[in-house]
């Protein structure tokens, strides 16, 4: 497996990681992960579960064979090294049915939400390509292929003298929960939170083949973003790259205008 690209392995409820790309939480993680080739994460709260070893599976939590989706993320695991060394690449997309499970618990009509908005529910992908770092350092997901194009549109760009960064590019639909649980947790109410966050299972970000894009001196995700040289290029040249800026002003779906939004759709995609 040496010299072949990181991804992300993707389950229901458990990430499998590159382990050189994860920081220790304490000195038993930095021991364990030192020596993993991949660890197994807690996709609900970022809790390491368990680090793959040369030798074995090491636990990193009590009572690891108890933990939700653990077969499945070891047979994921298993799958997806069949399928690399007989360079299979081919994306499949994870299950709905926790996520509708987890909207009934927020109160929130899915049926209700699609029709108002038009928006669709968006499964995300069974494993995730390794594009490189954003603004923060943090390693940026995407979808293979919104990865490869990512890559050229930034070099694109570069050679225009013109500086890209990621801000954020795949979020799962946990990641998209914990902020409306966050947010409940402070006293907004549901409608409130959909006034500026798509909800959970509805953000074209659980794909992977959306990321929010700035560049060095603009704050993220603000509306002056198009002011910037960056996003002038981005409008002359993305869809040279397969990429559409996806919420433009008096977009059909009733979210706010975000310049920095750009997701991945092909060559030759028509655009609403």
């Amino acid at each position: 497996m040496r010299g072949l690209p990181q991804r992300l392995i993707n389950t229901p409820d458990i990430e499998i990681w590159p382990a050189g790309l994860l920081k220790a939480h304490g000195n038993h993680d930095a021991r364990a992960i030192a020596r993993a080739r991949h660890v197994l994460r807690r996709k609900r709260d970022g809790r390491y579960l368990a680090a793959d070893l040369p030798e074995g599976l090491l636990p990193l939590v009590w009572q690891l064979r108890q933990e939700p989706g653990l077969n499945a993320a070891l047979e994921a695991m298993a799958s997806d090294v069949m399928h690399r060394r007989a360079g299979l690449e081919h994306v499949r997309t994870l299950p709905l049915e926790r996520l509708h499970e987890r909207l009934d618990l927020l109160g929130l009509m899915e049926d209700a939400y699609a029709t108002r908005t038009g928006l669709s529910l968006v499964a995300e992908p069974d494993w995730l390509a390794f594009a490189g770092f954003d603004r923060y350092r943090r390693p940026l997901w995407l979808h293979n292929d919104a990865a490869r194009a990512w890559a050229h549109m930034r070099d694109g760009a570069m050679r225009d003298g013109v500086l890209l960064e990621a801000i954020s590019g795949y979020r799962s639909h946990d990641y998209q929960l914990g902020i409306f649980e966050r947010k409940r947790a402070r006293g907004l109410s549901v409608d409130e939170i959909l006034n500026v966050n798509a909800a959970p299972g509805f953000s074209e970000h659980h794909s992977g083949l959306a990321l929010d894009i700035g560049t060095p001196g603009e704050p993220p995700a603000e509306e002056s973003f198009e002011h910037t040289g960056a996003f002038a290029w981005l409008r002359a040249h993305a869809n040279e790259y397969g990429f559409h800026m996806s919420y433009p002003r008096e977009n059909p779906y009733g979210i706010v205008y975000e310049p920095w939004h750009w997701a991945w759709r092909g060559h030759g995609a028509t655009v609403a």
